[in-house]
């Protein structure tokens, strides 16, 4: 008997705001699948509507994953292709587009991606904070003490961090922020792509003074916060706020030889002992 072939889930990633951002890949592949699993039916409708595409839809969210998903599931074993969306961005980013994946996977369902907007990333690169290594958060909980614990937990997070903030409790979760992080620097991004798109960069408290002197919460938005300092960091600080001098002076209180102690400098402070030997010499 000949094995059926399963079709595959395409994970597609729409527009964030601008409909222009959609990529041709993405369009091809919602009007060549069987079928279309959308975060919000009403949202996506505009979307498929917008580039005349004509195809069967389904809702697939939060509330109704497990069944749902368990029927979609059957229908991509009966070797039809379903394309998955997200009410904007890619599906699967804070989002149950990743427990489907995870059902396709388990049942040896071929998944793939057209890839293309995310607001984390957009937002990131916009803040002008560094990029090379960062923390994606999404939304932190609602209840108050379970967002605490997880903001208590990321007090020492040296990665830039990245946030999905919802208007509501916006002015909430940044004040938290600047009390149990500190007034670290970040960046209020918000509107992306669209029109109106806005970045509000400074210490948290100054996106805050900046959000009560007027300026509308409206819309998702992405926070994008700086990291901690590391110790080695504020250690290396501590060392470079004495003189050489002083700071030979206190390995040489402590017992260290004059050789070894301008080892030791040379390394808290990153340049060699040459320079230190330059420096302390004149001294005596």
């Amino acid at each position: 008997m000949e094995e059926v072939k399963t079709g595959t889930l395409y994970l597609v990633a729409t527009p964030i705001g601008n409909l222009e951002d959609i990529t041709y890949r993405a369009l091809k592949t919602l009007r060549e699948v069987d079928l279309i699993a959308a975060e919000d039916t009403r949202h996506s409708l505009k979307l498929l509507n917008h580039f005349d595409i004509k195809k069967p839809l389904v809702s697939y969210f939060e509330h109704n994953k497990a069944k749902r998903g368990e029927e979609i599931v059957r229908y991509l074993l009966e070797g039809k292709n379903v394309a998955l969306v997200t009410d904007a961005g890619t599906p699967g980013i804070s989002d149950p587009g990743e427990d489907l994946v995870k059902i396709a996977l388990d049942n040896n369902i071929s998944v793939t991606m057209i890839p293309g907007c995310t607001a984390s990333i957009m937002a990131l690169v916009l803040s002008g904070l560094p990029c090379r290594r960062f923390s994606f958060e999404g939304f932190l909980p609602h209840d108050r003490n379970e967002r605490k614990k997880i903001l208590e937990s990321l007090a020492d997070e040296e990665r830039t961090m990245i946030f999905y903030v919802s208007p509501h409790n916006c002015m909430t979760v940044l004040k938290e922020m600047e009390s149990i992080l500190g007034n670290r620097k970040g960046a209020l991004c918000r509107e992306l792509t669209k029109k109106h798109e806005e970045v509000i960069r400074g210490q948290l408290s100054e996106i805050v003074e900046n959000l009560e002197s007027g300026n509308k919460i409206k819309g998702e938005m992405v926070l994008v916060i700086e990291g901690a300092q590391s110790k080695q960091s504020e250690e290396k600080k501590n060392w470079l706020s004495m003189s050489i001098d002083e700071h030979m002076d206190f390995y040489l209180s402590q017992g260290y030889e004059k050789k070894e102690a301008m080892k030791m400098v040379a390394k808290d402070r990153g340049i060699s002992r040459r320079d230190v030997y330059a420096s302390y010499m004149r001294k005596t």
